[in-house]
């Protein structure tokens, strides 16, 4: 099986404090449509998801949307898969990660391929507890805007097939940012 991950696109939340942690809910920016327009384009035509889930923050919702237009794939929202909120701990942010995970490969067991529509600290937290790391450490995967992950299960244990490509928003730099 597998795993697509999927980071939302720009939203209003990108302009707040350094210090916001994303638990504000804040929809996408028109830039951040047009990102997430490319990256669903590009899933469609590279890796068309099987099931769709997606966090419940608007930002993630609105992108999960366009993807399932463009794919022709229903989303479920699950509400764990939000970003770290104001008052959890790393602890119990990482316990949920590792959740997440879990039902997403109980959820993923017959098909081929899930697209995880979020936030990128909860891309680090999936991968974190793909990759088996200890709770603590000083690891952190990078997800631009609209940056795509993709790991896989396979009979042999686990593959990253790579992280945080953005090829889809390389035709206009400007979107990068």
């Amino acid at each position: 099986m597998q795993i697509l991950l999927i980071r939302h696109g720009e939203s209003e939340d990108d302009f707040l404090d350094e210090d916001y942690t994303g638990s504000i809910d804040l929809p996408l920016t028109s830039r951040g449509v047009e990102q997430v327009e490319r990256m669903a384009q590009r899933v469609c035509a590279e890796f068309p998801p099987d099931l769709i889930l997606s966090s419940t923050l608007i930002r993630a919702r609105q992108a999960a949307d366009l993807l399932s237009k463009t794919t022709g794939c229903s989303v479920t929202y699950i509400d764990n898969l939000k970003e770290k909120q104001e008052d959890e701990s790393k602890t119990d942010f990482r316990l949920r990660g590792e959740k997440v995970l879990s039902s997403i490969r109980e959820l993923g067991k017959d098909i081929n391929r899930v697209a995880v529509v979020t936030h990128g600290g909860m891309i680090t937290q999936i991968i974190e507890g793909f990759l088996e790391l200890p709770q603590f450490n000083s690891v952190w995967f990078h997800s631009d805007n609209t940056g795509i992950h993709l790991l896989e299960y396979t009979r042999n244990g686990q593959l990253i097939r790579f992280t945080n490509c953005t090829a889809h928003l390389k035709n206009n730099e400007q979107l990068i940012e």
